[in-house]
């Protein structure tokens, strides 16, 4: 029984302290614009996406999924975050791309589509009040 506790006990312990991979870390994001502002005007219409710098780790991506919600994701890729090397909008503005690994990504909901990403894009909170969209987390 002890013996069962032992393994069990280092199981956990390597575990537990295991590097987490594909992280992005935490940053402040406060993003607004008026929905009438020209550098958002590819989000009048569902499908639509624009990328920003200065926000979050390396920039954030706001996309119009086609049922006009707006979702917002961080520019960095999950492949090797810590090298903070922000994805690109494909054309059409479907996917993202991670220039350096290849890694691709859906707008729709981040998740990764071509390896070698495994990991889903860091989402922020996107909404309309107003005539105003906001990015925040």
């Amino acid at each position: 029984m002890k013996r069962i506790a032992g393994i069990l006990s280092l199981f956990l312990l390597f575990t537990a302290c295991g590097k987490q991979e594909n992280f992005v870390p935490d940053f402040p994001v406060n993003f607004s614009a008026p929905l009438t502002d020209p550098n958002i005007s590819r989000l009048s219409t569902p499908g639509g996406a624009v990328s920003f710098n200065n926000y979050g780790v390396a920039g954030i991506i706001i996309y119009r999924r086609a049922d006009n919600q707006y979702v917002a994701y961080d520019r960095c890729s999950t492949v090797n975050p810590e090298q903070k090397n922000a994805i690109v909008l494909d054309d059409p503005a479907l996917t993202a791309t991670d220039p350096v690994s290849g890694a691709k990504y859906s707008l729709y909901d981040g998740s990764p589509v071509k390896a070698p990403a495994k990991t889903s894009l860091k989402r922020y909170n996107a909404y309309v009040a107003g005539n105003t969209l906001y990015v925040k987390n």
